[in-house]
């Protein structure tokens, strides 16, 4: 169903695809939008190892949600800032394509649970997750995406 890798030399590994997925703090998720065109957007997630699934977090409502319920079916992007090897201009970056199904997330708790570990992965500060939860939770709205597919690789840009 889902094509194989044409440059098949670059593919990094599975456990390299989640260790991007779990340090980088941000990735376009891209879903069909309206009129057939493409849409997409950066966002701030939190990739959980002990379920597999990527996580978001963001507005009740707007074209993202509307396109999401039109197709569940989206695809994420995430790559790393890269890096330099001695005497070479171009940079080296590494990216995770992630395919799946998104869903809303309607529990009150696993929307709390969500919120939590998508804040921690940008401050320790318990004071600051505290107040952010109590002031924005009832506006959030979250979203699950199930991978069906990922697959990743390391370019270089020369």
């Amino acid at each position: 169903m889902f094509r194989k890798m044409r440059r098949f030399k670059q593919q990094i590994s599975q456990e390299e695809c989640i260790r991007i997925l779990k340090e980088q703090p941000r990735g376009v998720l891209s879903m069909i939008g309206d009129d057939g065109y493409p849409y997409g957007i950066p966002l701030s997630y939190w990739f959980c190892e002990e379920d597999g699934k990527i996580y978001f977090h963001g507005a009740k409502e707007g074209h993202k949600l509307d396109a999401i319920a039109k197709c569940d079916k989206v695809s994420f992007c995430v790559y790393d800032e890269g890096f330099r090897r001695d005497g070479e201009w171009a940079m080296n970056i590494s990216s995770v394509v992630v395919f799946g199904r998104i869903r809303l997330v309607d529990d009150e708790e696993k929307t709390r649970w969500i919120c939590t570990n998508v804040c921690r992965k940008f401050t320790d500060d318990e004071e600051y997750l505290r107040k952010e939860l109590a002031n924005a939770l009832p506006r959030v709205q979250c979203l699950e995406l199930v991978i069906e597919h990922m697959t990743g690789k390391l370019v270089n840009e020369s």
